[in-house]
């Protein structure tokens, strides 16, 4: 295993990297720490960039072209599924300013955007641990959550081979750890170009596309976790899908028997539709009930429901983009299968409406096996990858 990456008084630190590359960086990039709104993310990309040498820019700085936009996985892969610069091999330094980035491009929610990346990273840490102490390890809690009640495969299982910019994994490609958690700029940070954030490791997967100095998308973003929950050595408990599962389990739960009947899938589910690799794959056909059919405070939690996800982007995007999703509210639909409890494997709810396009399951563990763990996406209609590839 490479070097995990903690976090430490709200910040990065790295275990056993190295404390400095020793070479200077090839290229220098302007940086303003006076910039606001995307503007300012522009400007961390390039002070992280500024503390990298020559091969590490190249990492990471990488063309804007379909095969490494949609280079994303949920796996634990590492650099075989992604493109980019792995943390484990940048020093505290690089680390810090890669922590930058991704604060000032993230929401600033509590347990969404910045803080639900962060905490999804250490989740990968706890299964990076449990790896080393037992291949069938119990729940590390007692307040981890669901039960796992099928023998079904998981899907959490690596495969493919290296995009453009990827530096390969462990053995087989198959790691977990915070380690392996890569950073990739899509096209050269610009305030007037098109280029793009991509951010991933295990069960995540954030891009964010820039075009002429604003956020032109902000998905395809998936978010996964296992373990759903887990208490830390100093007490601290983490649960970070928490408000993505409970959205969705009080939009459910506000459904009578007959709307229940109405949103009900014929069809059952053991991943995500539209997760990596099914780029443009949406269905033809709209499926469930009609949010126009629910009350008006049911379709408030509709919205509730789909926050979460929209928050990963910055304050000021998320908000523009949940105002075009309210407006397009009544054309949008949502649907389950399974159960609606969210605790058993293949569990399954989704949300789709002419531009937002949800989807949150349940899968059995693949560490902790007697538990679920959660895989989920967040695409759009009209603006994944910031409308800049044909999928037709």
């Amino acid at each position: 295993m490479a070097a995990g990456v903690l976090l430490v008084g709200g910040g990065f630190a790295a275990a056993n990297a190295a404390t400095t590359t020793g070479t200077k960086a090839a290229t220098h990039y302007p940086v303003d720490k006076r910039a606001t709104g995307t503007a300012a993310v522009v400007s961390a990309a390039n002070a992280f960039l500024n503390t990298l040498d020559a091969a590490q820019q190249s990492a990471t700085v990488l063309d804007f072209s379909k095969a490494n936009a949609t280079a994303w996985s949920n796996l634990p892969c590492a650099g075989t599924c992604r493109p980019g610069i792995d943390f484990g091999s940048l020093s505290d330094e690089q680390l810090a300013a890669a922590e930058s980035v991704l604060k000032v491009a993230l929401g600033s929610g509590k347990d969404t955007g910045y803080d639900h990346v962060m905490q999804t990273i250490l989740a990968d840490d706890v299964l990076a641990s449990a790896e080393t102490t037992s291949s069938g390890a119990p729940a590390p809690s007692s307040t981890a959550t669901g039960t796992a009640t099928s023998t079904a495969a998981p899907t959490d299982v690596p495969t493919g081979t290296p995009p453009s910019g990827g530096t390969g994994g462990g053995p087989g490609g198959f790691a977990y750890g915070s380690g392996y958690y890569y950073l990739a700029f899509l096209g050269t940070p610009s305030k007037t170009g098109t280029w793009q954030l991509h951010f991933g490791g295990h069960h995540l997967a954030v891009n964010i596309t820039f075009k002429n100095g604003k956020v032109a998308g902000a998905s395809p973003f998936f978010s996964g976790v296992e373990p759903t929950s887990w208490t830390a050595d100093d007490g601290t408990t983490y649960e970070p899908m928490a408000e993505f599962r409970d959205g969705m389990l009080a939009l459910t739960g506000s459904l009578t028997t007959g709307q229940l009947a109405k949103a009900k899938l014929s069809q059952s589910f053991g991943d995500v539709l539209l997760g990596p690799g099914s780029d443009g794959e949406f269905p033809a056909t709209k499926e469930g009930l009609k949010v126009s059919e629910l009350s008006p405070k049911q379709q408030k939690l509709v919205l509730a429901a789909i926050h979460p996800w929209v928050a990963d982007v910055d304050d000021a995007t998320a908000k523009a983009l949940m105002k075009t999703y309210a407006k397009e509210l009544k054309d949008t639909y949502i649907s389950y299968s399974g159960g609606t409890g969210l605790d058993t494997n293949g569990d399954y709810v989704r949300i789709d409406g002419p531009s937002v396009w949800v989807e949150f399951i349940c899968q059995t563990g693949v560490v902790y096996r007697d538990k679920v763990h959660y895989h989920t996406v967040y695409r759009d209609h009209t603006r994944d990858y910031g409308s800049e590839f044909s999928f037709s």
